[in-house]
C-alpha cells in the first residue's frame, strides 16, 4: 500500500466557516494529515482561538487567518486577494439557516440563507478556480446537507440552497474534470455542532431525530470531518461529482 496516498503533506486548504463546528474539525483533521491551513470566518477572536487550538496539536503547521463575511461580495473578493500562494483544497463549509415556514419568511431572510450557503460556495469556486488550476491535482468539497436530498423541517430556503450546492458539485466535477480539479460534496444529517444544538436541546425534537436515524445517535464533527478529509486525499483521486451522505443511515431509512 502506498501510504503517501493517505497524507496531505505539502497541500494547502482554505476552509470557510473554519473557526468552529464542522469547519474547525475539518481544519484539525487536515492538519493531522500534513496540510497547511487558511481559516476564513467573520469573528477575528474565534479565528485566533481556532489557530491556537490547532497549533497546540500540530505546532509545525501553518495556520493563516482571514476575517470576512462570506455573504458579502466585497469581503469575498478581498479574501481572495489576500490569499497569496498556492491552493490545493477548497472546503466550502460556511452556512446558516432561518427556521421558518415559507409563508412566514421575508424575502430578505430567504436571500440571506442563499447568500451564505449557496452564493458564497459558487463565488469561492469561481474566484479561486485559477489558484486551484495552478495547483493540480486539486480538490473542492462542498458541505451540503441531507436537506438537499429530501424534505426536512429545517425549511425550504435551506433545503433549496443545499440541493443547488449538490447540483453545482456535479456540474463543476464535469467542467473541471479534465483540468485535474475534483469536486465532491458531503451531506450530513444532524451533527453535534453549536448550530444544531439550538434545536437538539429540545428533548422531544432530539428524540424525533433519533427515531429517524438507524444508528440511533447524533453524528460527531470528527466523523463528518473525516469524510471530508477523505475526499481531499490522493487516495480518493478517482472520485468526483459524488455526494457522500454522513447521516447514520437517515437518507436510506424508509418504512
Amino acid at each position: 500500500m502506498n501510504h503517501e496516498k493517505w497524507r496531505l503533506d505539502g497541500s494547502r486548504a482554505l476552509i470557510t466557516g473554519g473557526s468552529s463546528g464542522i469547519g474547525l474539525a475539518v481544519a484539525q483533521e487536515l492538519a493531522a494529515l500534513g496540510c497547511g491551513l487558511v481559516l476564513l470566518a467573520r469573528n477575528p477572536e474565534r479565528l485566533e482561538q481556532a489557530r491556537e487550538l490547532i497549533l497546540q496539536q500540530h505546532s509545525q503547521r501553518t495556520v493563516e487567518l482571514i476575517s470576512a463575511d462570506v455573504a458579502n461580495a466585497a469581503d469575498r473578493e478581498r479574501a481572495v486577494s489576500e490569499l497569496a500562494g498556492p491552493l490545493t483544497i477548497l472546503i466550502n463549509n460556511a452556512g446558516c439557516n432561518i427556521r421558518k415556514r415559507v409563508e412566514d419568511l421575508s424575502l430578505e431572510e430567504y436571500l440571506r440563507v442563499q447568500d451564505v450557503n449557496l452564493v458564497s460556495c459558487f463565488e469561492f469556486c469561481r474566484l479561486l478556480h485559477p489558484k486551484l488550476l495552478q495547483s493540480t491535482p486539486a480538490a473542492v468539497v462542498n458541505v451540503a446537507s441531507v436537506a438537499g436530498l429530501t424534505h426536512l423541517r429545517t425549511g425550504a430556503p435551506y433545503g433549496m440552497s443545499k440541493a443547488a450546492m449538490i447540483q453545482l458539485t456535479r456540474n463543476l466535477a464535469v467542467e473541471w474534470g479534465e483540468q485535474g480539479i475534483r469536486v465532491n460534496a458531503v451531506a450530513p444529517w444532524y451533527i453535534e455542532t453549536p448550530l444544531a444544538q439550538q434545536v437538539l436541546k429540545d428533548e422531544s425534537y432530539r428524540q424525533a431525530v433519533l427515531d429517524r436515524t438507524p444508528m440511533k445517535r447524533i453524528g460527531t464533527v470528527e466523523e463528518c470531518a473525516a469524510a471530508i478529509a477523505f475526499l481531499c486525499l490522493p487516495a480518493a483521486g478517482y472520485i468526483t461529482g459524488h455526494c457522500l451522505t454522513v447521516d447514520g443511515g437517515f437518507s436510506v431509512f424508509g418504512f
